[in-house]
């Protein structure tokens, strides 16, 4: 009954309610839209990260990561890569020889990441298939290399080109070669895209006398959330001192540092949004309570108990939060599936301006669960709070005044 009495009233002014319903599914609409943004650019920052360098977790020599250098390499152990792979999680160990050389053409030169790759398991990693826009791709067995469009555009090469490559080996080995250009690749991280060379792991390990070495085994997982429990059935499974395990957060503690930081000024800003959206949904419950005033006189002298007013009083605000709550989420997801596989991209001169930064000039967005929930608890916990004003009004009110005054 107490229901049914609360849900005629929310509807016996229609204007009022839609204004408080409209304030709370504005209000939940735009911080899950704000929110949905910046977890989509954190994880599309930790995607390209992770997917173009180190992998979720890397597998190395212990010190390579302090002192990267080709000295510091490990042996090509397949059943250590077996061992991996079966991995609970873990869906590919991709094999690296990464270096520095200095790649010159013409009376062009500059200093580049020399990266040596199985190409088939790369792929699954760094999906730098879809980014050849030139030339083709590499075989295991070439003798060739892919550059990146920067660095392409650096040195005046096409596909077909011949570039010199200038190292230092193993041990001090001498470094040096002549490789044709087999296609060109470009990457959407401006760093990435001006200095990359890949070249097949088999000639990479001639390049530098590797012989049958390599300087990492990256892992591509099947969730980053999964990464600290993968990392822990890792270290469970191998257990040779002279290797080190590393998950992401270890890798890229710049990246995983600049992420709180810009996290936590996300949320005041969300924060100031709840602010601004509970001081508009404060002033609708202000003004019901006000409207209402006559209506809870006669209630009251008739009978009705306090504490019987309040708790209708309570549910119309649990039903108009409800409602707002649900539309809101309900209004938000489609268009965010939809912008979360269609990202938004800039292009021309905005589009520069912002690689200049590093970033790639795109808005992406996020449809993880918690987005709506959280934001859906924060608002309709701020409209419960809020609405308990007109409870303590009815727990003060004086039944003749309040007649006296409405009239």
């Amino acid at each position: 009954m107490y229901f049914k009495l609360a849900w005629r009233n929310i509807w016996r002014n229609k204007r009022r309610s839609l204004i408080t319903i409209a304030s709370i599914t504005f209000a939940v609409l735009l911080a899950c839209f704000m929110r949905s943004m910046q977890l989509g650019s954190y994880d599309r920052m930790i995607e390209s990260a992770v997917r173009f360098y180190t992998g979720y977790i890397q597998i190395h020599q212990k010190g390579y990561w302090d002192d990267k250098t080709i000295d510091n390499s490990m042996a090509f152990d397949i059943a250590l890569m077996d061992k991996v792979a079966n991995t609970e999680g873990v869906e590919a160990v991709v094999p690296r020889v990464e270096s520095f050389a200095l790649a010159s053409y013409g009376l062009k030169t500059k200093g580049g990441l020399v990266v040596g790759i199985d190409p088939q398991t790369e792929n699954t990693l760094t999906r730098y298939e879809e980014k050849i826009i030139d030339g083709e791709n590499l075989t295991a067995e070439d003798r060739a290399v892919l550059i990146s469009e920067g660095f392409a555009k650096y040195l005046k090469v096409s596909v077909g080109d011949t570039l010199v490559l200038i190292s230092q080996g193993y041990h001090g080995a001498n470094a040096a070669g002549l490789y044709p250009i087999n296609g060109i690749i470009k990457f959407p991280s401006p760093a990435q895209n001006d200095q990359t060379i890949f070249l097949p792991i088999k000639e990479a390990q001639w390049f530098y006398a590797l012989n049958d070495q390599i300087t990492s085994f990256s892992l591509v997982i099947d969730k980053a959330n999964n990464t600290e429990r993968i990392l822990s059935d890792l270290h469970a499974k191998i257990m040779d001192e002279n290797l080190e395990i590393m998950g992401w957060k270890e890798l890229m503690p710049d990246l995983l540092q600049g992420i709180e930081i810009d996290n936590i000024s996300g949320k005041i800003m969300i924060w100031i949004l709840y602010a601004v959206i509970g001081f508009g949904m404060f002033g609708t419950f202000l003004m019901m309570t006000a409207e209402r005033m006559y209506e809870f006189g006669v209630m009251m002298s008739i009978g009705m108990k306090r504490r019987v007013m309040q708790f209708i009083i309570f549910l119309e605000m649990l039903l108009m939060s409800s409602i707002g709550v649900l539309s809101g989420v309900g209004i938000s997801l489609p268009f965010l599936i939809y912008y979360y596989h269609n990202p938004i991209y800039f292009s021309g001169e905005s589009a520069e301006a912002i690689e200049k930064f590093g970033v790639e000039a795109a808005y992406f967005f996020s449809v993880q669960p918690s987005l709506f929930y959280n934001q859906a608890w924060a608002i309709f916990l701020m409209a419960l709070i809020l609405g308990f004003y007109p409870l303590y009004v009815i727990s003060r009110l004086k039944p003749v005044e309040a007649m006296r005054t409405a009239v």
